[in-house]
């Protein structure tokens, strides 16, 4: 197994891309606090950790708040006696195009999508650098880089989450503490509900094809157990010598890392 008797935080775990994370990390031996202001959610990934022979703690956070994200590493730190792999995957669907867009909503997206994964990091840190090891996986959004919808706020914070993977990676480099993100295309989550209301399953399944044909090359919407893989990879010692990486995850399509690669080559050509 690859994570035997590492200890991971996974935040945004009641469902989604962190809760398949949570539970591929506890088949390959990892100990998981799932953290999440779902609560019950939480308490039902734990369960199916703990379901894998896996030791696992619920605990409700809300990342924006300080005051809770240091109480829930401390209560991991209690539980378990050390913090190995961090999970940055909590966030939020909002925002709209410029014209409609307020500073209260701003304030409130970035709060969610980009001040809390800075909180949940400061707040693990220490603990990785008096260990003198640590992993740290950053979730962003395929629409930081390659907008499909008008969600400015969202998306901007998205592309806050990249620039903090890089300077942090660099940072903590030293400490032998890996940064890496993971920039998923479309996925099957409940953050299409607000899209897909009052539509039956068939026509949901009808809109999803309807996006898989028009925007990614591989034809289908991506699984949360899509995303839980590339997690997988920058938590293990397979990326020992990999960090300040951005991963897209995304079926194909283009990230900017890719088109600036590919402007490049046709440039000096």
């Amino acid at each position: 197994m690859l994570l035997t008797d590492r200890v991971a935080i996974v935040t945004g775990g009641a469902s989604g891309m962190g809760r398949a994370i949570a539970i591929k990390y506890a088949g390959e031996g990892c100990n998981v606090a799932v953290a999440d202001m779902n609560l019950n959610g939480a308490r039902k990934t734990a369960a199916e950790v703990k379901s894998l022979g896996r030791k696992s703690l619920a605990i409700q956070t809300d990342i924006s708040n300080r005051d809770e994200v240091d109480a829930m590493v401390d209560q991991t730190v209690k539980t378990f006696g050390k913090i190995d792999i961090l999970v940055n995957c909590a966030g939020g669907a909002g925002g709209t195009g410029i014209d409609n867009s307020t500073e209260d909503d701003w304030d409130k997206t970035m709060a969610v999508n980009l001040k809390g994964h800075f909180l949940v990091c400061k707040a693990v840190v220490p603990y990785m650098k008096k260990a003198h090891y640590g992993k740290i996986i950053n979730i962003s959004s395929m629409g930081a880089v390659h907008p499909s919808i008008s969600v400015l706020s969202y998306h901007c914070a998205k592309g806050g989450i990249v620039s903090l993977t890089l300077n942090l990676a660099f940072e903590l480099a030293p400490d032998n503490i890996y940064v890496n993100c993971i920039v998923p295309g479309p996925i099957a989550t409940a953050f299409w509900d607000p899209l897909s209301k009052g539509m039956t399953e068939k026509d949901k399944q009808a809109l999803f094809a309807a996006i898989a044909k028009k925007e990614i090359p591989l034809g289908r919407i991506g699984t949360p157990e899509d995303i839980a893989g590339p997690a997988l990879f920058f938590a293990s010692e397979l990326s020992s010598y990999v960090t300040g990486d951005i991963m897209y995850v995304a079926g194909g399509q283009p990230g900017l890392a890719k088109e600036a690669t590919f402007m490049s080559m046709n440039q000096t050509r």
